[in-house]
């Protein structure tokens, strides 16, 4: 069996910069590390908010580093700086966008301004690519309502499989 490769991306200016420390990608892979019984090699990186370079780091991430599932943290707000999701849909031959619907409904649990998010998901090769917020709170409650299908998902693309620690998180995959 494959080894999972997991791309981390954080995408942050002052992250990039070192005015910083990058407290979202350490998130991402403490999250991960839970959920998952898998063994996986992590891949970290954490770049500037440029849309260019985002797509870039992406394709590297999916078509050198051969990572089956990209996580990225930041620059999904409605700022000005904010391109993820332009980058993500530009290099994506499919888009998923019940992934973004669903973490947007999570979060307005929690705050009214989860409406500014633009969270969202594609497939490019056989790496699935999954925009998400930020803040580390804001990342574990979108991951938790989305990975259950994040598996089944890398099942259907071909991609390494994944089993999960289900004391944390349940994957689901239908019966065959």
């Amino acid at each position: 069996m494959k080894e999972a490769i997991i791309g981390i991306l954080t995408i942050s200016d002052r992250a990039s910069a070192g005015i910083y420390e990058d407290i979202s990608g350490k998130a991402i892979l403490e999250t991960l590390q839970e959920y998952l019984s898998t063994p996986f090699k992590p891949v970290y990186k954490v770049i500037a908010d440029e849309c260019t370079l985002i797509q870039e780091e992406l394709k590297t991430l999916a078509d050198k580093e051969a990572c089956d599932l990209i996580i990225t943290t930041g620059g999904t707000g409605p700022a000005s700086r904010d391109v993820t999701p332009e980058a993500t849909e530009a290099v994506c031959e499919k888009m998923l966008p019940g992934f973004g619907e669903l973490m947007r409904q999570v979060s307005l649990k929690y705050v009214p301004t989860a409406i500014l998010s633009r969270q969202s998901a594609g497939i490019y090769h056989k790496s699935l690519i999954v925009n998400l917020p930020g803040k580390p709170k804001s990342i574990r409650e979108c991951l938790d309502a989305v990975f259950p299908a994040i598996p089944y998902c890398l099942d259907l693309i071909g991609a390494a499989y994944l089993e999960t620690n289900e004391e944390v998180i349940k994957a689901f995959r239908p019966k065959s």
